[in-house]
């Protein structure tokens, strides 16, 4: 009767820690990257840009992508591209009004093209992107980083 006791409580133990575990809270990346595209629309600074470019898009894919596109009033169209698994750390230069969040990644992880440029178009590979951003606070850039982080650990 003991060695069953012995042997239903080592085979209980770890049923119970899957049971609970299979019940506790795990955000996706949908979730992280949701909440970075947010961020980034709210605090975009268009006004930094205004007299050359005429547009852009930034978008955070839920598939893991980050991707910047600025469209100039000359015609030409600057692309950059990462995946989220490849940052290493941001920086940002500025105040809470205004500044430029650099998206840092681990190496040369950042994919740049240049179309309709009078210098020819460009395929190029850069170890961060530049995004104007305003009205931001430390706050908002940590959770930034945090999102960023979460999303790198496997």
């Amino acid at each position: 009767m003991k060695k069953f006791t012995i042997c239903l409580k080592l085979l209980s133990i770890p049923a119970i820690c899957v049971f609970l575990t299979a019940f506790s809270v795990h955000d996706s990346l949908e979730e992280y990257a949701m909440f970075l595209q947010k961020s980034f629309t709210e605090h975009y600074d268009s006004s930094k840009e205004s007299t050359v470019v005429k547009k852009y898009e930034l978008n955070v894919t839920n598939t893991g992508f980050c991707r910047y596109k600025r469209y100039f009033n000359n015609g030409k169209i600057e692309y950059f591209a990462f995946k989220l698994a490849k940052f290493r750390d941001l920086d940002y230069y500025g105040t809470t009004k205004a500044g430029l969040l650099y998206l840092r990644t681990k190496n040369d992880d950042v994919i740049v093209q240049t179309y309709n440029d009078k210098n020819g178009d460009v395929d190029s590979m850069a170890t961060c992107v530049v995004i104007p951003l305003k009205n931001i606070e430390a706050e908002d850039l940590n959770q930034i980083r945090q999102n960023l982080t979460k999303i790198t650990k496997p």
